[in-house]
């Protein structure tokens, strides 16, 4: 049971009633030991109406088909790599979908540079094996193993994290289904619907990149940035207003002229050029993802609910924007104030911006 004091609910909990209605409405034919079938887990994550009129929320908000496939790919007996740069939703939508096929998203590894074989396959607690010996009392089931005993879906965030002969584990995991334990002289089969859902930042490669026997073995799909400034607007607006309700911020929901400003900025840094393409602009050396212009939102709803009247203006943005852009204290304070003088500067009904940004940058 789900506690309302707790910060964030896991996906299958939150939306567990869209859960419940698409399951009464889903007719279509399921994979083995999946809650939904495909057609209603796309809809889960996508969004839309059902026949008796219940609204599903989307919880990713651009290309369907990238969905569809990344749905199709666990159905089948290929795991799914979701790969793209940092703050795309690959880890949002590794739990949805999870939460939506499996009706468990818990499954997770998170992947280090100490990741260990025993996060992937088995542990034990020492105290049980020097007592009894290797038995199955002794044995400490990892999630992957779990999600093969109950024919889940198992989550490895940061898969090129993981040193390399940790991630080369998985192979025989992903090709024979199957995870020998040699100290107990057995092994444990999965069962329908086990896959694996993996995901990885472009910025990590080079760091530890996948065999090319592992990268097989997974079926990729690039999570892109938002193609347009409205849907990126759309994306951030909807989940600052998800976190607002969460987090109880004493603030009004945030203009959305706000949000477009932030995510202007944004947009115009990491492409290196205005929106009208008349300006060419320095590109700072953070990514400035959706999901930090969520933050920035974020914190400006907070300063105004704690600090100000409650309504999100300019001077709320100002040190969130500064912190989130200038990573590097020399060059990139260099490329944010030559756009706040070139651009935010001249830009009309920006000038509030300006004159806050300027003072703490």
């Amino acid at each position: 049971m789900s506690s309302p004091a707790v910060l964030r609910h896991h996906a299958e909990q939150q939306f567990a009633e869209e859960l419940a209605e698409l399951s009464k409405a889903d007719g279509m034919q399921r994979p083995p030991n999946w809650k939904l079938s495909p057609w209603a887990v796309r809809t889960y994550l996508c969004g839309g109406p059902l026949p008796n009129g219940f609204q599903v929320s989307a919880k990713y908000i651009g290309n369907v088909r990238l969905i569809e496939i990344a749905v199709a790919t666990l159905a089948t007996d290929r795991a799914l790599l979701l790969y793209g740069v940092p703050g795309t939703a690959k880890s949002w939508v590794s739990e949805h979908l999870a939460a939506a096929i499996a009706g468990d998203s818990t499954l997770l590894v998170q992947g280090t540079a100490g990741t260990d074989e025993g996060a992937l396959r088995y542990g034990w607690n020492y105290a049980r094996l020097l007592a009894e010996g290797p038995s199955e009392g002794a044995l400490v089931v990892s999630p992957m193993l779990r999600a093969m005993k109950d024919g889940k879906i198992a989550r490895v965030e940061e898969l090129t994290r993981i040193p390399n002969d940790v991630q080369d584990t998985l192979i025989t995991i992903l090709s024979e289904k199957t995870l020998p334990i040699h100290e107990l002289s057995t092994e444990v089969q999965a069962r329908k619907g086990f896959n694996v859902i993996a995901t990885s930042n472009n910025r990590d490669k080079g760091i530890n990149e996948l065999s090319s026997a592992l990268t097989r073995r997974f079926n990729t799909v690039v999570l892109p940035v938002p193609e347009t400034l409205e849907q990126e607007v759309e994306i951030v607006q909807k989940r600052v207003a998800e976190l607002g309700r969460a987090l109880e911020l004493p603030a009004e929901k945030p203009a959305i002229e706000e949000i477009r400003r932030v995510v202007t900025i944004f947009r115009e840094l990491r492409e290196g050029v205005t929106s009208d393409g008349a300006t060419k602009v320095k590109s700072p050396s953070g990514t400035l993802s959706t999901a930090e212009a969520i933050s920035v939102v974020n914190g400006g709803l907070a300063m105004a609910g704690y600090y100000g009247d409650g309504v999100m203006r300019g001077g709320d943005l100002a040190a969130g924007l500064t912190g989130a852009i200038v990573r590097d204290p020399v060059q990139d304070r260099l490329v944010w104030l030559e756009y706040l003088k070139t651009v935010v500067k001249e830009r009309e009904g920006w000038k509030d911006l300006y004159r806050a940004c300027m003072s703490v940058v």
